[in-house]
């Protein structure tokens, strides 16, 4: 079978979306099918092409077996309605007419944002093929969540852009049950639906000593360490926890920020504002460097604003440091939330609350310390049931179901 697959988040970047798909794609290219993806030139999250890039009219490289096109778009940070909006309308100009040009069996198209999806339509539409709809979030939803666009017309027209496509894709993907529950209440049969949740690379992500050149580097040797590692974004909830740590009194308590996106430099302006010594922010690191970050953590921190529209999702994360063993200490309520609690795997607490923080924090802490609680069994469980292996061949079955391999 031949798959095109359009996404405007591909490695080298390292974000959830970008290690969603080159894992996915690069199972199926063992699987022995054949897998072209068109994206753009990595810039994420700071609108800036990383080193090694051109910003050009088209390009072709090979990464693990997969054919990968990248495109020009008019590239812009992740902030702004306007210029992200001419971002995304540029990927899904450049993605339709590049696609014309590949033969496949399949079109796949991941959301978010639509308009990526829309190119898939299209291309489905001339090429004369069955296409794929993945939802990773529910967007213009998510929007709204974080006031990013405040028209109501606006909104009005993504949603019914958002139920068009829905309608026209021959196979909705989601990633949480929650989604899938959502869009089959506005209409859409839940028959076409399939989900799939995101996991982890276990061959990569696994329990390891702290890396103790890290722990030197940044002088964290005798503290313990809650890290975050992802996009510093409005909906990750981080300002909360800038603001609640002032109230954090115990001394050896430090926070490791890495990563990049539109709230950084408001995060740490306000850390200086507060005159916390306690945090510590690192530009993001190559993925295949992760591990040993994740490594040096006591705690990996997964927050998101307090928001019904968040507790739909399951940050990706958590996959990733459930299988490092590293507990996890949870601000989200929802499906994420009773996977957590199901597994044992850390401490769960109100999203944007500062008493319920600091109480579920000394909980946590308590019970690492003491070896009161383990939580590394249920780390190890939660990973193993989220292979990413076994997702991506779960995933493939449903593509073979919707368009069986054809003659081009």
């Amino acid at each position: 079978m031949t798959i095109l697959f359009l996404t405007d988040n591909f490695p080298p970047e390292f974000n959830a979306p970008a290690s969603r798909t080159f894992e996915h794609c690069r199972e199926w290219v063992k699987a022995g099918h054949k897998v072209t993806v068109i994206t753009c030139f990595p810039n994420f999250p700071m609108g800036k092409v990383y080193e090694g890039y051109k910003n050009k009219l088209y390009s072709k490289e090979t990464m693990d077996g997969i054919n990968v096109i990248r495109v020009w778009t008019f590239i812009a940070p992740n902030k702004g309605a306007v210029k992200r909006s001419l971002d995304f309308l540029s990927f899904a100009f450049s993605s339709f007419i590049a696609g014309l040009f590949v033969k496949c069996d399949v079109i796949i198209a991941t959301s978010p944002q639509f308009f990526t999806a829309l190119s898939g339509f299209f291309l489905s539409f001339f090429k004369r093929r069955k296409w794929i709809m993945e939802v990773r979030d529910l967007w213009p939803e998510s929007i709204q969540a974080v006031n990013a666009i405040k028209t109501s017309s606006i909104i009005r027209a993504l949603e019914k852009l958002e139920l068009f496509l829905y309608r026209q894709a021959d196979r909705l993907v989601v990633v949480t049950d929650s989604f899938k529950e959502n869009i089959s209440s506005r209409g859409i049969s839940p028959d076409k639906i399939v989900v799939i949740k995101n996991g982890v690379e276990t061959s990569r992500f696994q329990p390891r000593s702290k890396n103790q050149d890290i722990l030197r580097q940044l002088n964290l040797q005798r503290d313990f360490v809650i890290g975050y590692i992802g996009t510093h974004g409005l909906a990750h909830g981080l300002d909360f926890i800038v603001k609640t740590a002032k109230k954090i009194t115990d001394n050896d308590i430090r926070f490791l920020f890495i990563g990049d996106g539109a709230e950084k430099n408001n995060l740490i302006r306000r850390t200086r504002e507060l005159g916390l010594e306690n945090f510590i922010f690192l530009d993001p690191v190559p993925k295949n460097q992760v591990p040993d970050y994740l490594s040096v953590l006591d705690v990996a921190l997964v927050p998101l604003r307090k928001s019904s529209t968040f507790e739909n999702v399951i940050p990706s994360k958590i996959f990733e440091t459930a299988a490092m063993n590293k507990p996890i200490f949870l601000g989200l309520k929802g499906e994420t939330q009773k996977i957590i609690t199901q597994y044992h795997a850390g401490v769960c607490f109100e999203p944007e609350d500062e008493t319920d923080f600091l109480e579920k924090l000394s909980v946590l802490r308590r019970n690492i310390t003491t070896g009161e609680v383990d939580y590394a069994e249920g780390c190890r469980n939660l990973a193993r049931d989220y292979d990413r292996r076994k997702l991506a061949g779960d995933m493939l079955k449903a593509i073979i179901e919707v368009a069986p391999a054809r003659a081009n």
